[in-house]
């Protein structure tokens, strides 16, 4: 895809340190075992999304908070060297800086738990302070791993000046009461998919009836991203499956997040909503070939050589 123009995104959302740890398998509750390797490595879905998308050409701002610890400055750090601007990240006092907690197994799938610290003291009036940002945005990412209220203060500000909404919901939860209505573009994976519709959506079949219900609750357009299955581009009425590229994974960590920040690049830079969900596959695809959050975000070159 040429460049059409210079894509304009601004992420609300998290930004963690991700600690992981490799072995056969996941541990079963009560269970101790013996794993292999160990890495501290920058993630958290907002920070995944921004870096994502500023590997791709975007012009990323990220408003988000992190702690006044060592984690926190390394964090900001990270932003910094990935292009993406971070002047709207503030420093709690109070709060420790986000972590994830991440296990993998050797067939590439993951358990996560986040502990999110100063993550859940990114208020509305934080983002409020930040809408002029948010105004000279072509995109708004946002994710659920900060306050429900939050999100819903920064998709308002956004749908009023005419900025398109990209709302990934992860981790999956109910969605804040008006915050659908506001929604351009919603994409779930399948689990995420399954708990907001109360259907299963792990099948191309069983997404197109889980999107048709999604879509009743108000965005303008919904999208499954099913792993190795591809993803389900659906607007009212209709729908369309784009398979996955084949590649051989070894770490899904940060894959969605891959695809969210390229489908919203894609989208700021004027592609149709079919050629964007291709970028999100195939950044998608590369991301899952490598280990850990961000160092597995791809760079355009890397994706526009895998799309042609």
């Amino acid at each position: 895809m040429a460049v059409r123009k210079a894509a304009k995104i601004v992420v609300v959302g998290s930004i963690n340190m991700d600690l992981i740890a490799r072995g056969e398998r996941i541990p079963r509750p009560g269970e101790t075992i013996v794993g292999g390797g160990f890495r501290t490595v920058p993630g958290g879905k907002g920070a995944n999304q921004a870096v994502a998308s500023a590997r791709l050409g975007a012009n990323v701002k990220i408003i988000g908070r992190v702690g006044t610890d060592a984690f926190g400055d390394l964090l900001l750090e990270n932003l910094g060297r990935a292009g993406v601007d971070a002047s709207a990240v503030g420093r709690d006092a109070e709060e420790a800086s986000g972590i994830a907690l991440i296990m993998i197994d050797d067939a590439a799938q993951n358990s996560i738990l986040v502990a999110p610290g100063a993550n859940m003291r990114l208020t509305p009036a934080h983002v409020e302070a930040a809408e002029a940002v948010i105004a000279a945005a072509d995109v708004l990412l946002v994710q659920l791993e900060i306050m429900p209220e939050t999100v819903l203060r920064a998709a308002e500000l956004a749908h009023a000046h005419g900025v398109q909404v990209v709302l990934n919901p992860a981790p999956a939860r109910p969605l804040p009461a008006g915050l659908p209505s506001l929604i351009n573009v919603l994409i779930p994976n399948e689990y995420e998919a399954a708990l907001l519709t109360g259907a299963p959506a792990g099948s191309v079949e069983e997404a197109k009836a889980a999107a048709q219900m999604l879509l009743a609750l108000g965005p303008q357009t919904v999208i499954i991203t099913l792993g190795g299955r591809g993803s389900l581009l659906a607007q009212a009425g209709s729908s369309q499956h784009f398979p996955a590229f084949k590649i051989t994974p070894v770490d899904t960590t940060a894959a969605g997040d891959a695809f969210v920040g390229s489908f919203a690049t894609a989208l700021a830079e004027g592609a149709i909503l079919e050629e964007a969900v291709r970028w999100g596959n195939a950044a998608g695809a590369l991301a899952a070939t490598r280990l850990g959050a961000q160092p597995s975000l791809p760079y355009r070159k890397e994706v526009e050589e895998l799309l042609q």
